[in-house]
């Protein structure tokens, strides 16, 4: 048996990497991680889900968009917003969370070695560190890739950090711009000009696409689309971008229809690029696809036996949430823990302002595959915790077969969807129907009592259905 310096080796320290390194150390495995020491934590600490999620809530909190329903559309809690109140808070959670998980790591005797990390063969690792000459060489039997993705930068676009930007380059901006143009109307687009909307900004989403967002459910981004619009959104769906013009003080977005759009800056959202170009893939036996993501079978390996990748550098879904999980199942795969395969059923998170989330199918897929559902809807404004929350617009809609009762999706749009969304998918999960909704005692004032109302809409439809049945 060759003896190597470690039972598993992880590259990248994000949400897959911690949970795969974090699991082999709790079975007892010798266990190294390796990342750049500005990058700990991973994209997703960095640069990712949780910048861009504490600015949000920034700009919530300052903004006082929540209260407005209450105190006026004049409310405000600072008067003037700089980038400076946005960005401290997104740096204090920033430096938290990368505390927290060198105490993880450090509690469950994982070694964090600091560096780049990159193949030398398919079980060496060689990390270079800051200093010029600095080199480690580690040997593992397994080893697990969790690099994470950077921001897709096409390569007509001449991206400057200060006029022109990424979704990275956004969370770096030294003033708030007072018009901003959006390139992508997906996930991450959506979500930034949600919230420079927000602050005041003019935004313009400019899709190629005739729709935005359109795995999600219709009704709920039609009334995100209404939200946005009322917060002075403009939508140019179905055009692509020409040409972008820089000069010293603005932009001019050229659109292949003709129409130019003048901007203080423009924001490229155009997908995300596996961070896999420094590895070295070819000295382990890999190679990435065009967009430096990694094939893998059902249980995280890729085409090398012993070589496992997880997180957004497999692709879809690309979720932190999928991701830890990945990490935890390759781990086990790899050192013959039995486990139990990640559940279908997943819940989307989108942070738009109002957020939107949901689990299961949606009407259109229904729809499609001939499948049989009722609707049933609760309005955040028939709730007294809506009311007192200041939450008029909020809806929570549930799928039901009238045939077996089961929940079939749970669409949330409003505050705290993405919480709410977990009650639906635990009832789903559990082959729970919509009865025991009906049933169920829910915390009055509750945004959760929504379930109970669409509950018992959803079965009322049901009942007058059934008076005509034969």
């Amino acid at each position: 048996m060759t003896e190597y310096d470690y039972d598993l080796i992880v590259i990248g320290s994000g949400p897959g990497g911690q949970k795969a390194a974090i699991a082999a150390a709790k079975l007892g495995k010798r266990v190294a991680i390796v990342d750049r020491q500005d990058m700990v934590g991973g994209v997703c600490v960095n640069t990712g889900t949780i910048p861009s999620k504490t600015l949000r809530e920034a700009v919530l909190y300052l903004t006082g968009m929540n209260q407005r329903e209450l105190y006026g559309d004049a409310y405000r809690v600072k008067q003037d917003i700089t980038i400076s109140d946005l960005l401290a808070r997104t740096r204090h959670v920033i430096g938290r969370e990368v505390q927290v998980v060198r105490a993880q790591l450090l509690r469950n005797h994982v070694d964090l070695i600091q560096g780049t990390g990159r193949f030398h063969d398919e079980h060496t690792v060689v990390v270079e560190g800051r200093a010029r000459g600095e080199r480690t060489s580690l040997t593992g039997a397994f080893i697990v890739i969790a690099t994470g993705t950077r921001p897709a930068r096409p390569a007509h676009v001449d991206f400057d950090a200060a006029r022109v930007l990424d979704s990275d380059e956004i969370l770096r901006l030294e003033d708030i711009p007072s018009s901003l143009v959006v390139v992508g109307a997906g996930v991450i687009g959506i979500e930034y000009a949600s919230m420079f909307a927000a602050l005041g900004t003019r935004v313009t989403v400019v899709e190629q696409r005739e729709r935005m967002l359109e795995f999600c459910d219709p009704e709920i981004v039609e009334s995100l689309k209404f939200h946005l619009r009322d917060l002075a959104v403009t939508f140019r769906f179905g055009e692509k971008v020409a040409n972008v013009d820089v000069s010293d003080h603005a932009t001019v977005t050229t659109l292949v229809s003709g129409k130019r759009i003048p901007a203080d800056a423009v924001m490229y959202s155009a997908g995300r690029q596996g961070m896999t170009e420094d590895l070295d893939l070819a000295a382990a036996g890999l190679e990435a696809d065009h967009r430096g993501r990694l094939t893998v079978d059902e249980h995280y390996r890729t085409a090398v036996e012993h070589v496992y990748a997880v997180g957004d550098v497999i692709g879809f879904p690309a979720l932190a949430a999928t991701s830890m999980d990945q990490g935890r199942l390759a781990t086990y795969h790899a050192f013959g823990e039995p486990a139990h395969d990640m559940l279908a059923l997943q819940p989307i998170g989108i942070y738009t302002i109002p957020e939107i989330s949901y689990c299961g199918s949606t009407e259109a897929e229904l729809t499609s595959s001939s499948v049989p559902y009722e609707v049933g809807t609760a309005r955040y404004r028939e709730l007294a915790r809506g009311q007192i929350a200041g939450d008029s617009y909020g809806m929570l809609k549930l799928l039901v077969s009238p045939e077996d009762r089961k929940l079939l999706g749970v669409h949330v749009f409003g505050t705290g969807a993405t919480d709410l969304v977990h009650i639906g998918q635990t009832v789903m999960g559990c082959g729970g129907t919509v009865d025991y909704l009906v049933d169920a005692v829910f915390n009055y004032p509750t945004l959760s009592e929504a379930y109970k109302v669409a509950a018992l809409d959803a079965t009322n439809k049901i009942r007058a259905l059934d008076r005509f049945a034969p």
